[in-house]
């Protein structure tokens, strides 16, 4: 019988272990010695919530499901309908192929043909990687059409350090500004994060703060990386989500309207563009014929 999400595809290395699938391309488990980094599902499940999937062309939202670009309007199927918006891309559901794989590491594939809404080509390509290190995730996006496509890149993994709740959990989000959105989730204001509830440059607990926002500002290190950090005080293990120069923003999810996270782990959302960036234009990567994008993230165990 085949799993819901196909083809499970494991990759590992010493106490190192991840899954693939094909649906979607996204990450469905990844695991450190006996401790689950991700709070994902079963082989015989459906992926729900948008447990570790891939969001490209873009990430996140789009009013209306509308944008334009190059002076043409264009309509996409309204993916949350309760809230009118076009949701998280269109490779989500699709199948991937794999084009690499070695014991510790995968290539997966998928040519996004022009549709109705989004009338450009792209070949996307993930590679996966395990070490001693942690998790790596490089995507690359090639135009292949005859036109200047609009281009976004996010990933949605909820990231769990082993506790019943996150309430407890201290997090560390490395961002001098949080986006304030409208009752749909589309960004209305960014404004600094000092003095607010969402101010976590100095980790403290998460507690009873509910977070569906996007953060940017984001402060890196030497070498170019910006890290967000959760932390079990009481067992003194922990997490890093890394993100290259490539994600300008992390959308951070408490989960709190879905009755199968519920708090029970975080979001932590790499993303390059904000919500509703292709109606915006901010930040929103314009992928002339045959140019290519690349973008990196990773997960850390500590």
């Amino acid at each position: 019988m085949t799993a819901p999400s196909g083809e499970q595809i494991e990759i590992a290395t010493g106490d190192q272990r991840a899954v693939v699938v094909e649906v979607g391309g996204g990450l469905r488990a990844y695991r450190a010695g006996d401790r689950e980094i991700l709070d994902g599902y079963a082989a015989d499940e459906i992926c729900t919530s948008g447990r570790g999937q891939v969001l490209l062309p873009w990430p996140n939202r789009i009013q209306d499901g509308s944008y334009e670009f190059d002076g043409r309007r264009h309509q996409l199927p309204l993916t949350e309908p309760e809230h009118r918006n076009a949701i998280h891309g269109l490779v989500r559901w699709v199948s991937w192929r794999t084009a690499e794989r070695e014991p510790d590491r995968v290539a997966i594939e998928h040519m996004l043909h022009p549709q109705p809404g989004y009338p450009f080509s792209l070949a996307l390509r993930i590679e996966y990687a395990v070490s001693e290190e942690g998790l790596s995730v490089r995507t690359v996006a090639t135009n292949v059409g005859a036109e200047p496509c609009p281009y976004g890149a996010g990933a949605h993994p909820y990231l769990t350090v082993g506790t019943e709740t996150i309430d407890g959990v201290v997090l560390r989000v490395p961002a001098l500004e949080v986006m304030q959105t409208d009752e749909r989730g589309i960004p209305v204001d960014s404004v600094p994060v000092e003095g607010s509830e969402y101010d976590f440059r100095d980790p403290r607990p998460i507690g009873a703060t509910r977070l569906d926002h996007a953060f940017t500002g984001l402060e890196r290190g030497k070498d170019g990386l910006a890290r967000v950090a959760l932390q079990d005080p009481e067992r003194g293990v922990g997490l890093t989500l890394w993100v290259d120069a490539s994600y300008r923003y992390v959308m951070v999810f408490t989960g709190d309207p879905l009755p199968d996270v519920n708090r029970r782990s975080l979001a932590v959302e790499p993303m390059t563009c904000p919500p509703n960036a292709f109606r915006t234009g901010r930040d929103l990567i314009r992928l002339e014929p045959g140019a290519s994008h690349t973008a990196a993230w990773g997960l850390a165990p500590a």
